[in-house]
């Protein structure tokens, strides 16, 4: 028997409240599968389950706020029994394994009578939706009766209620400042930057883009990325964890990417094993990832499975960007705005498109030459684009 716990999401990850469960038990399950949906300080995440099996008891009820490592399921094999044990004596066992834990996070506080309600409402997915289309918040929904939020009472709230996004984006800055304040105290950084040529880059997607359907082009965002990921397997301290005093290098690039949310807020979802995707497939989970950033709907290994995140600020911004580390990860690559600039080769001078490139490194796992490496293999990359 699995136990299948909640996950953390971020190192800025406490809790989270089960909003939605997806499976039921008895239902067959595949590495992969959505499970369930939780709601964090970056909004409604879908959680994945990375074992086969059945789907043998949930032990969390809708609304209910459970800390990070609690189990909240449990997964039988294919082939084995239906575990005997009954679901209240699971879930009370699974409350007293994460009872420490749970009572360092809250600091002795008892939960308030709006959360003791909250985790009695249960809400269907079909009121959940149109709750989302309309800007509705749910937390100030009547529920009928039994406690059960449906499409009636959303409707009924609609002409009483002013919504608001789904995501609490003041608790999402929350979340960003306790992650970077923690990257600032703990993560000795040292930063290297390069100014790269990039004319050949874009003449090259140029003349790519000119050829293909308005929906196969690229974004210039695509090679950068995809060199990296060549890169960076050339250069694997600068891609992986560093937990409990030690640095655990990752066998894939899994390449966060960070992206600017509507109505404010910035997160970093990852996009996996990025150095075994070609160029088309790359833009596809990049369009894919966007979409879903921006309607609220990421998954569960995207936001804890990151091993490296990539930040492009994009057209008409700034030359360049210092950024910060996301811990557990040990580097960070910024990219500033393409801009004409003089450049100077064997002595000739001219104006060509040039990109700044920074890479952020934990000195605890690297040095400045190692991202210097880095930025050498890069831009060779990026002088073949057509071979990426």
């Amino acid at each position: 028997m699995i136990e299948f716990r909640m996950p953390s999401l971020g190192a800025d990850m406490e809790a989270g409240t089960l909003v939605e469960w997806l499976k039921k038990p008895g239902d067959v399950l595949n590495r992969g599968d959505i499970i369930a949906v939780v709601e964090t300080q970056k909004g409604a995440i879908e959680i994945e389950v990375f074992n086969d099996g059945v789907l043998d008891q949930t032990l969390t009820d809708i609304g209910e706020k459970v800390p990070v490592g609690r189990v909240i399921a449990t997964i039988r094999a294919k082939d084995e029994a239906p575990g005997l044990a009954p679901r209240a004596a699971v879930r009370d066992t699974a409350r007293e394994m994460a009872a420490p834990k749970k009572a360092a996070l809250v600091a002795g506080r008892q939960p308030e009578p709006a959360e003791a309600r909250a985790a009695k409402v249960q809400i269907t997915p079909a009121a959940r939706r149109r709750a989302q289309q309309l800007g509705i918040d749910l937390a100030a929904v009547k529920p009928g009766p039994g406690g059960v939020v449906g499409i009636d009472q959303i409707e009924a709230s609609r002409h009483v209620t002013k919504g608001r996004p789904g995501i609490a984006f003041d608790e999402m800055r929350s979340a960003i400042a306790a992650a970077m304040a923690r990257s600032h105290r703990e993560i000795p950084h040292y930063y290297v930057t390069s100014m790269i040529d990039v004319s050949r880059l874009m003449a090259w997607l140029e003349e790519e883009n000119a050829i293909r359907s308005i929906p196969a082009r690229l974004i210039y965002a695509v090679p950068l990325m995809r060199a990296a990921a060549l890169a960076l397997k050339r250069n694997s301290e600068l891609n992986g964890h560093y937990e409990e005093g030690k640095f655990q290098p990752a066998e894939h690039i899994n390449m966060g990417v960070a992206v600017a949310m509507r109505g404010g807020g910035l997160i970093a979802p990852a996009i996996l094993e990025v150095e075994t995707l070609a160029m088309d497939d790359l833009m596809e989970k990049l369009r894919d990832l966007i979409t879903r950033v921006r309607s609220g709907r990421l998954r569960s290994s995207e936001l804890s499975q990151g091993t490296v995140t990539f930040s492009n600020l994009g057209e008409e911004t700034a030359d360049t960007v210092l950024p910060l580390i996301y811990p557990p990860q040990v580097a960070i690559i910024g990219c500033g705005q393409i801009a004409e600039r003089p450049w100077v080769d064997k002595g000739t001078l001219s104006v060509r498109r040039t990109l700044s490139v920074s890479v952020a490194g934990d000195h605890r796992v690297s040095d400045g030459r190692r991202a210097a490496q880095f930025l050498t293999h890069f831009q060779q990359l990026l002088h073949s684009p057509e071979k990426l």
